[in-house]
């Protein structure tokens, strides 16, 4: 099984990409995390990464698509994935093709901007064991301390209110045009990524014939 999760930021890929992993043993390609991990190892290809991030920009496709393929070399993949955070662009969907990127299953997880503001904007993280919460959804016992660790929670900068408007700018413009791609290639599926996650995913593995 290769699957590709597409949905505006916020909207639960990587809430459904571990949980389709435990349940379907495949390998998580998440391009975002790829991306953090470059950046706090503060390595040239991480610095070049953060002038993009924090302006809220995507990354250029040849260089998400040079990271993609090579994590795809890796005898871990062996044809069993799933791809979060990429393509984001058709340019990138079209040369991930031309590797050899050809997936069983995209699920485009369907969501407006006002429920995506309203779960990224409440998102805070632990500055010191980095465990997250919501204001929301799960707040700390004590607003603005962590429950394990008694460090303080911060608000991811790309998280702001302002880069949470320029990341659904970019996804309009940019990455929502892959769900016509897909659909052409008839391997699409739309799902409400408003119902609740249990049932979001009972959804996802219907689609996929896995249920």
């Amino acid at each position: 099984m290769k699957m590709i999760l597409l949905g505006a930021p916020g909207a639960g890929k990587g809430t459904q990409a571990e949980i389709l992993s435990k349940r379907l043993g495949l390998v998580i390609i998440g391009t975002g995390n790829i991306i953090r991990e470059a950046i706090a190892s503060g390595s040239e290809l991480g610095r070049k990464f953060q002038s993009y991030t924090d302006r809220g920009a995507l990354v250029p496709d040849d260089l998400v698509v040079e990271m993609v393929a090579d994590r795809l070399a890796k005898p871990d993949c062996s044809g069993r994935y799933i791809l979060d955070g990429f393509p984001r662009t058709v340019v990138q969907a079209e040369k991930f093709e031309e590797i050899g990127g050809r997936v069983d299953a995209v699920i485009n997880l369907v969501i407006s901007d006002e429920e995506i503001m309203e779960r990224m904007t409440g998102r805070r993280v632990c500055e010191k064991c980095g465990t997250p919460y919501h204001i929301h959804n799960n707040p700390p016992a004590e607003a603005g301390i962590c429950d394990k660790c008694g460090g303080a929670l911060v608000t991811r900068k790309d998280d702001a209110p302002e880069t949470v408007a320029k990341r659904l700018k970019v996804y309009h413009e940019q990455t929502e045009p892959l769900v016509d791609f897909y659909r052409t290639h008839g391997v699409l599926t739309s799902l409400d990524a408003a119902q609740g996650m249990d049932r979001v995913t009972e959804e996802i593995l219907a689609a996929v014939g896995e249920k």
